[in-house]
């Protein structure tokens, strides 16, 4: 119980809960009126940079969910330019996480990374179309265990502005297993193959346990 109102914090939140609580401090110091909407703050900056543990399947037959948030894309198109699989067709699901979601992102599936790169860009409203190829970055492309393409964006959006990559090429990942995040508001793309979706649009998926798709 204590862990589910006081969440584990990411590692990237410990500075901007002390940012917070100093300005919640000089706000007290003014007026009471301040000082609560200081607090308001910091308590939204605490729940902003939770981290809390997931239930993961563990099954290689299914991809999970990278992120907290909405389903906002189900379609089939070309794969990244930025990874040269423009000629290779995937399906794509397409994540939005507002400012209120959990940013912590995870592994759709278990596999090897083969490569990640960052691409910087624009700071569009992630929920828009043009966010994919405009804004700011990060792909990490995997190998499966059985041996298709998977691919992670972690997108930057309209009050983001930084993507926190917490993994390395060349490293061997369990599905579930946390990858980065983003701050403040962002999105998340999978490109995946050889899979079938089981989530449609206007449905809220959770990191690491709602069931994407389906071998």
């Amino acid at each position: 119980m204590f862990s589910k109102i006081f969440p584990k914090i990411h590692t990237e939140g410990y500075k901007f809960i002390v940012i917070a609580a100093f300005i919640t401090i000089i706000f007290l110091i003014i007026n009471n009126f301040l000082g609560l909407i200081g607090l308001l703050l910091t308590v939204w900056v605490y729940y902003f940079f939770r981290d809390p543990e997931r239930t993961v399947i563990g099954d290689d037959n299914y991809l999970v969910s990278p992120a907290d948030g909405e389903v906002i894309k189900v379609e089939e198109v070309e794969g990244p330019k930025e990874l040269n699989l423009e000629n290779k067709k995937f399906k794509k699901i397409s994540i939005f996480m507002n400012v209120f979601d959990c940013h912590v992102n995870r592994t759709p599936c278990s596999g090897k990374v083969e490569d990640i790169l960052y691409k910087p860009g624009k700071f569009l409203n992630a929920s828009l179309d043009k966010a994919s190829e405009d804004n700011e970055r990060n792909y990490y492309k995997l190998k499966d265990n059985h041996g298709n393409d998977i691919v992670i964006v972690q997108i930057a959006g309209l009050v983001a502005r930084r993507i926190v990559c917490e993994t390395n090429k060349d490293q061997t990942l369990n599905q579930g297993d946390r990858i980065g995040m983003i701050r403040f508001g962002s999105r998340a793309d999978v490109y995946y193959e050889n899979y079938e979706p089981l989530v449609k649009i206007g449905q809220t998926a959770i990191s690491g346990e709602t069931l994407l798709a389906k071998r």
